[in-house]
């Protein structure tokens, strides 16, 4: 019903920089928080950086600083730009989105993309 489809992982070197986006697609009647979480190998999925339907952004304390989450109501997307990229950045990053459809306005429900692999390393 809802399929989030993420772009723009891929090798960078230490200090450089990716742009991660997210697009939402589907029977979607209102795209509410979303959010950026990743999963390195041998570690449980964290969160990175979410965003609220009104714009409101937090972040863990691990990316402050270094990673900015921002949205655009209008393509139903989300982006995640991350900057001074560190090894210890490196995992499978995942969108997730939080949706009410079209055939049921009364429930808010979790989505999921597939993820992208971000990898630093020189």
């Amino acid at each position: 019903q809802v399929q989030l489809v993420e772009s723009g992982g891929g090798l960078v070197q230490p200090g450089g920089s990716l742009r991660l986006s997210c697009a939402a697609s589907g029977n979607i009647f209102s795209l509410n928080a979303m959010a950026w979480y990743r999963q390195a190998p041998g570690k449980q999925r964290e969160l990175v950086a979410a965003i609220t339907g009104g714009g409101v952004t937090s972040y863990s304390d691990s990316v402050e600083g270094r990673f900015t989450i921002s949205r655009d109501n209008a393509k139903n997307t989300v982006y995640l730009q991350m900057n001074d990229l560190k090894p210890d950045d490196t995992a499978f990053y995942y969108c997730n989105a939080r949706v009410i459809l079209l055939t049921d306005i009364r429930l808010e429900s979790d989505y999921w993309g597939q993820g992208t692999q971000v990898t630093i390393s020189s």
